[in-house]
């Protein structure tokens, strides 16, 4: 089939989405398929389009289902799809999901987030990750890493709060990797760097670095107010990293109920005082090892492999 792949993130982009969008390109042209990625639909033929972001491919998916009332559809939802413009603009996502013959989610949790009349449409599709070669971590530091853009729903600067009343014993640090979305958010990174001597910001660095980072930390946290399902989750958990996490749908989805590493969403004193115990508790730390390697398989590339040739399947 000839796919039409939509994603809003441009060529050459390292957000998140970009990513997604390359690796499922890459597998639907292993299952055989022709794809092209863009970020809107003008109109190509096309016998399938893939919209990655119910929101913002809006009218991708529109002009697509207006020119093509009987071909397949998939829209794929988002963190901020499901935990922002659901609500606060709620016409253009609701029409996508109408629109749409099957609903790619990347979290056990996303059904919750569709209406009623529309959930026999999801499947859960888990983002994967390539195995990394673990290294020894560093042993005058406690490395914690935080891989995510700087902006507003990843709540980027906790994990820095975190660390600022730390005991003067503690050898927690926290490096951070991502772009600022704004001035003012490289500002504050800046302005923390110059009164936090355990935090550091690195700014926007290339996956292959950020892989070497995870072989060698401690810890990853993701202290976000909303995902629809963080990729860096899964190269964590299939690199053996343990991982610090808010308390929020996005993550309960991929990394269980009963995780013992989640905290109350922008609770600075809570992640405080979760750091120090991964620090300073051999037993909790091996208990966080032991469950994330027990959600390890979730995060295969056979394993999303299989689910888009499920979904594609499906769909004649």
């Amino acid at each position: 089939m000839r796919v039409r792949l939509i994603t809003p993130a441009p060529p050459r982009s390292r957000t998140g989405n970009r990513a997604t969008a390359a690796r499922w390109a890459r597998i639907l042209r292993d299952l055989g398929h022709q794809v092209e990625v863009s970020v809107d639909y003008r109109s190509e033929p096309a016998d399938l389009m893939v919209a990655l972001h119910a929101w913002r491919s809006a009218s991708a998916v529109a002009r697509f289902r207006e020119r093509y009332p009987g071909r397949p559809l998939v829209v794929a939802l988002t963190g901020t799809d499901a935990y922002r413009f659901i609500e606060s603009d709620p016409l253009p996502t609701l029409r996508s999901i109408a629109l749409a013959d099957r609903l790619v989610g990347l979290h056990e949790r996303i059904a919750d987030r569709v209406p009623p009349e529309h959930r026999a449409k999801v499947r859960v599709i888990y983002q994967s990750a390539l195995p990394i070669p673990r290294r020894a971590p560093a042993r005058r530091d406690f490395r914690v890493c935080v891989a995510g853009h700087l902006r507003e729903e990843k709540d980027p600067l906790r994990p820095a709060y975190a660390v600022r009343k730390l005991p003067v014993g503690s050898r927690v640090r926290v490096d951070q990797y991502g772009m600022a979305h704004s001035p003012e958010w490289a500002q504050a990174a800046t302005t923390e760097m110059a009164t936090n001597p355990r935090y550091r910001w690195h700014g926007e660095v290339s996956h292959g670095r950020l892989r070497r980072v995870y072989a060698r930390a401690h810890l990853l946290v993701l202290p976000s107010r909303m995902e629809g399902g963080a990729n860096v989750i899964s190269e964590a958990v299939v690199a053996g990293l343990p991982v610090v996490a808010s308390r929020i749908p996005g993550s309960i989805g991929l990394l269980g109920e009963d995780y013992p590493g989640f905290y109350p969403v922008e609770d600075t004193e809570a992640l405080r005082a979760l750091l120090l115990r991964c620090e300073s508790d051999p037993m909790f730390y091996r208990g966080l090892e032991t469950a994330c390697a027990v959600r390890r398989d979730l995060f295969t590339p056979e394993r999303e492999r299989a689910g888009w040739e499920a979904v594609l399947g499906e769909l004649g």
